[in-house]
């Protein structure tokens, strides 16, 4: 399912949204390879969830160029490309009154995952919700509402997960687990593309780090090269210096 031709998985070409007068993303240009983990920082409002609903097929470019896996698809997604999306935002994305496993299947068989109860009961323990498993989600805590939609992300096997700001609600444990997954699903050569206001998590996790503000992308470089210590000197120059 992955680009082995050395081509992006996803391009971004001069891309805009506009909502209105304003410019929520302003001639974006990004490409993203197959297997890299990307990490975006930014401030509010810097058009970084915008940027991701467009890769994950939610929100139409105004202007620009849309390339996922060598197609264009700056109009629309079509239904097996949405198959090798996940994305997590910051609504769970699932239904409150139906039980964790209920959703899990659900969204499984949606998808024409085979043996769909299977597949339920893996994600459950690898987000540690498999004792909750009959519970309504409508009864859990916002971590938990977080766990079962990163779960519910991951029902379909995505070889592209999209995250934004997906540590907000969870406790220590959680996000800890969070992160050992993230691991393992990069590991098996994923394409992840995470926004997230933690610089220690953000940089610890991407192979790659890119900083958004004012619509635009103004950083952007390997992590390997990058000064951990003095990033967030970096990035609170980047940020303070774009015009709003």
């Amino acid at each position: 399912m992955t680009q082995n031709n050395g081509s992006p998985l996803i391009e971004l070409k001069s891309i805009v949204k506009r909502f209105g007068r304003v410019n929520a993303v302003n001639g974006v240009s990004l490409a993203v390879k197959s297997g890299e983990s990307l990490t975006i920082f930014g401030p509010n409002g810097a058009g970084k969830t915008t940027l991701l609903r467009m890769i994950a097929g939610l929100v139409k470019p105004t202007e620009g160029e849309l390339v996922i896996a060598g197609e264009e698809v700056t109009h629309g997604h079509h239904d097996d490309l949405r198959r090798r999306i996940g994305y997590i935002s910051h609504q769970s994305l699932v239904y409150q009154e139906l039980t964790a496993r209920e959703n899990l299947v659900f969204f499984a068989k949606l998808y024409g995952v085979s043996e769909p109860h299977a597949k339920a009961e893996t994600l459950l323990k690898e987000v540690g919700l498999e004792s909750r498993g009959d519970d309504p989600a409508q009864t859990f805590s916002r971590g938990m509402k977080q766990r079962l939609s990163i779960a519910r992300a991951l029902v379909n096997d995505p070889d592209i997960i999209l995250l934004d700001e997906p540590f907000t609600g969870l406790d220590q444990h959680a996000a800890s687990m969070l992160q050992n997954l993230l691991k393992r699903l990069h590991s098996e050569k994923r394409t992840i593309v995470m926004i997230t206001h933690n610089l220690q998590v953000g940089l610890e996790m991407g192979t790659r780090v890119a900083i958004q503000a004012a619509g635009k992308i103004r950083f952007d470089k390997a992590a390997s090269e990058i000064d951990h210590a003095a990033f967030t000197e970096v990035y609170n120059g980047i940020v303070g210096s774009a015009h709003y």
